[in-house]
């Protein structure tokens, strides 16, 4: 079974873009794929209920239908930091509970893309963070690096981070989410020579961004 968690330097730099992008990829090589949205804070109409707009998209993008306590098993309403979201819903964010979940989609699947919260080191409650439900899952980490001004010291700090937790940095990709940013091929030569992982898409910017559209360079054991 192939799993890897999608982290990123930073909220809204297309984390949801490329972990769809990356299920659809992996269908073309595996039967049954799924997302998962571990803590999502933030709701919008789905059907006759409520559901996370990035566990939707998910879900579009996934082979598998799973009941949403596996694939998003904690969604909170207020668009916030999840600790702070948590609170607000009198919710505790259980890390041995969402890895539970992950393990039984896991028994399911062929491939699961796990999509963090925010950055690398969002927090989940008031001792816990993104990083530690990183290194509960212990799956190699795919870095979405969002191309705009100050994304290179985001980009080594939060590759630096994910090391310092003990995990693999499998890949990275460029998303150009700033389509004024100057030098920006610089700037993935930059990351290409330094990041010390290889770069597995590039996503050029898109007013309406369209994940089965997004060409991966796969590692050879995902394929």
């Amino acid at each position: 079974m192939i799993g890897c968690f999608v982290t990123g330097t930073d909220t809204g730099v297309g984390k949801t873009l490329v972990s769809a992008g990356l299920l659809h990829a992996l269908a073309r090589h595996h039967h049954r794929v799924v997302g998962m949205k571990p803590v999502a804070a933030g709701l919008v109409p789905w059907g006759e209920d409520w559901a996370s707009e990035d566990a939707i998209a998910l879900r579009s993008a996934s082979t598998l239908a799973v009941p949403p306590a596996l694939d998003n098993p904690v969604l909170l309403p207020d668009p916030l930091s999840p600790h702070i979201a948590a609170a607000r819903a009198g919710v505790e964010i259980d890390i041995a509970a969402i890895v539970a979940s992950y393990q039984a989609l896991a028994a399911q699947a062929d491939a699961v893309v796990v999509e963090g919260a925010g950055g690398f080191f969002v927090p989940l409650t008031d001792t816990l963070t993104g990083a530690d439900l990183a290194q509960a899952l212990a799956l190699p980490v795919v870095l979405v690096v969002g191309l705009r001004l100050g994304c290179l010291n985001h980009a080594l700090l939060t590759a630096a981070a994910i090391r310092a937790q003990g995990l693999t940095l499998a890949g990275w990709v460029a998303n150009r989410i700033d389509p004024e940013m100057g030098a920006a091929d610089e700037n993935i030569a930059y990351l290409r020579a330094r990041l010390g992982a290889p770069l597995l898409a590039e996503v050029p910017y898109q007013e309406l961004p369209e994940p089965g559209s997004l060409v991966f360079d796969l590692p050879k054991d995902w394929q």
